[in-house]
């Protein structure tokens, strides 16, 4: 069994995967298929489950709380709350006049989120987007509300530049009141923006970080290998630029490593990051019971120095640190399925 991780300075202690949430609910994964995952991540010792508010709003028919109502049906069914933290997300674009993190919009999103999650508190609540049209004095006084009310045990920032989530925590000391303790961001071996700012800050003030996209949209699944195989997945044109920076690089190194260790690509990706200075824990999507299997794998493997500095120099660019310069998602812009991502 693997062993658990703090999350920084959110009191909370976690398996060092945590299972992505936001294909719950949408595409085909209907009640059977999603409790079918579920149940497989807990019985191999996971312990975190991340989810938003918004998902699935940003694909056909989607609404948004279907994934936070299907983890919702899961928990009350299977009675397994007090077995798993619970990870949300404020902030993104509900409906035109439902978004940011307005401290009216937080008090009645968080009443929502718990509704549908079927609980009476949250153990992590994160801020999905930076809203620069809100004052931060105020979206910090409102996490602590919530806090002190105790619906949320924990808060963290997601998609935050390194100043504005520097300047957060200074106001949330200066006011003694709760500071964000988690950062989510996008990191993988090839997308390094993490590593040049918000690494730092993040051990220098112990934020516990979970990272999104680990497996780069399923790219470093060895999915897409060819402009062909585009076409297999509506993510397919985010996946282009891969191709055309130090993708095909990485994932021949991936490829040895994963040979020479009787492993999927997918969890020589995660171990990667699972092995990285102030990484937490990666955040991945299964669709199956069966593809999950792939991703547990990395919760057990211990990559050695030498493969990772392998793994290391072949992500590197000469400019830049992702393909096509992506890196923090902007503010109006939901986050897309995450599926082995």
């Amino acid at each position: 069994m693997s062993r658990h991780r703090p999350l920084g300075a959110t009191g909370l202690s976690i398996a060092p995967l945590v299972l992505g949430g936001n294909v719950f609910g949408v595409n085909g994964m209907d009640r059977g298929r999603s409790f079918a995952v579920l149940d497989a991540f807990v019985a191999a010792g996971g312990t975190m489950i991340d989810t938003a508010d918004i998902y699935a709003n940003y694909l056909p028919g989607g609404k948004g709380g279907e994934s936070e109502t299907m983890i919702g049906d899961w928990l009350a069914h299977r009675g397994r709350r007090d077995d798993v933290q619970i990870a949300t997300k404020v902030g993104g674009p509900m409906a035109p006049e439902r978004k940011g993190l307005g401290a009216a919009h937080m008090a009645s999103a968080v009443e929502e989120s718990l509704r549908r999650l079927r609980t009476d508190y949250i153990d992590l609540y994160f801020a999905h987007f930076d809203d620069a049209d809100t004052p931060q004095e105020e979206v910090a006084q409102a996490f602590d509300r919530l806090v002190k009310a105790g619906k949320v045990r924990s808060v963290g920032a997601s998609n935050f530049s390194a100043g504005r989530l520097r300047s957060a925590l200074e106001i949330a000391g200066r006011k003694g009141i709760t500071p964000y303790a988690a950062l989510q961001p996008l990191y993988n071996l090839l997308e390094r923006d993490f590593e040049k700012e918000l690494q730092p800050l993040c051990l220098e003030r112990n934020l516990g970080v979970i990272t999104f996209f680990g497996l780069a949209r399923g790219y470093l699944t060895g999915k897409y290998r060819a402009i062909d195989d585009l076409s297999k997945s509506r993510r397919g044109s985010g996946v282009k630029a891969y191709m055309e920076g130090r993708g095909p690089a990485v994932l021949a190194v991936m490829e040895a490593i994963a040979a020479s260790r009787a492993v999927s690509l997918a969890a020589i990706a995660l171990a990667w990051l699972m092995a990285k200075p102030g990484v937490t824990a990666p955040i991945a999507s299964a669709t199956s019971v069966d593809q999950l299997a792939e991703l547990i794998v990395a919760m057990e493997l211990a990559l050695s120095p030498e493969e990772m500095r392998r793994l290391d120099a072949a992500g590197v660019r000469d400019a830049g640190s992702g393909p096509a310069g992506v890196g923090q998602r902007s503010s109006d812009q939901s986050r897309v399925p995450k599926i082995l991502s």
